[in-house]
């Protein structure tokens, strides 16, 4: 039986200290053999948000643990508490496998164990985990990073995705689908998947590109240019492109490719509609022009997308 032991200290917040609990704990009907042996392991109490934890031991135990997985940490302005990196650094040197959820990135970078590996966070934090670690190749782009004894995945349900790569390494997939099918989540989304990032939206009803995207997103089937955008927002292109990476961070060109691959995402999820034909409703034009613009954006072709959201069995 194989201990997985979570990190659980203040600072920490309940989603993904769940996550964990909820995959690793109880054996679902298809394990014959022996399951894990899930502790928590921590100083005597611990606040995560509005709840207050009762660990069954103290940090120094993590380092008896085949697995330990460290959760998302709450303020990654705040730095971990000094006793959780010593005890990760501990674990990790000991043997153990060491995985982070989302922000959980931080706590594994400050402890040393990123320094010259590839790992990922949260999108919305990659940027500063790379400017405040520059030791660590820090990827945005996908779900998790599977670095061999050190793990680390993107957001919230990503970090479900991680903890069922680790079952499926252990357990084989058949276990892994039957740990995904009772928390009713996707069996098998690959690491090297994108992350999911819905393009923003102007806040303000009267900002000058609050009418054109909804238009422009109406419009996705159609060969729409920077300038036909600029014409409808009544600007010139410039401008245009100025408002754009105000409210998008990018270009209208690549936002518009962004909407296109995210309403093909739709179609795929929620149609059989064969693939040339939602190339067509994109404005993808040919079914080879959306799988290779599809595989370099989202990290997987169109027709294994298809099968992992439209399907129970991987």
């Amino acid at each position: 039986m194989k201990r997985v032991a979570v990190a659980m200290t203040d600072g920490m917040l309940h989603f993904e200290l769940s996550v964990a609990f909820e995959v690793f704990g109880p054996a679902p009907a298809a394990v014959t053999g022996p399951w894990y042996d899930l502790v928590g392991c921590g100083p005597d109490a611990v606040r995560a948000g509005r709840f207050l934890l009762e660990p069954d031991h103290g940090l120094d135990r993590l380092a008896d643990a085949d697995t330990v997985i460290v959760p998302a940490w709450a303020d990654v302005d705040v730095p971990p508490p000094p006793a959780l990196l010593d005890a990760v650094r501990a674990a990790h040197d000991a043997g153990a496998r060491v995985a982070a959820l989302c922000t959980g990135a931080f706590v594994l970078a400050a402890a040393g164990l990123l320094d010259g590996r590839r790992a990922t966070t949260h999108w919305a934090h990659t940027d500063v985990l790379s400017a405040r670690h520059p030791r660590v190749d820090v990827d945005p782009d996908v779900l998790y990073v599977d670095a061999g004894t050190v793990l680390t995945s993107a957001g919230k349900a990503a970090a479900l995705d991680l903890c069922l790569h680790l079952v499926r390494l252990d357990h084989g997939s058949a276990v892994a689908n039957a740990v995904a099918r009772r928390l009713v989540v996707p069996p098998h989304r690959a690491g090297g998947q994108a992350q999911f990032i819905a393009a923003p939206l102007p806040e303000r009803p009267d900002h000058p590109l609050a009418a054109l995207l909804p238009w422009a997103i109406e419009r996705l089937d159609r060969p729409l240019t920077v300038e036909d955008l600029a014409r409808r927002a009544a600007m010139s292109s410039r401008t245009l492109g100025r408002h754009f990476r105000q409210v998008a961070g990018t270009t209208p060109l690549q936002w518009l490719h962004v909407q296109r691959i995210r309403r093909a995402q739709e179609l795929l999820e929620t149609t059989d509609d064969p693939v040339a034909a939602i190339a067509t409703a994109t404005g993808m034009g040919t079914a080879t022009t959306l799988r290779r613009h599809f595989h370099r954006t989202v990290g997987v072709p169109p027709d294994t997308y298809r099968r992992t959201f439209r399907t129970g069995e991987r």
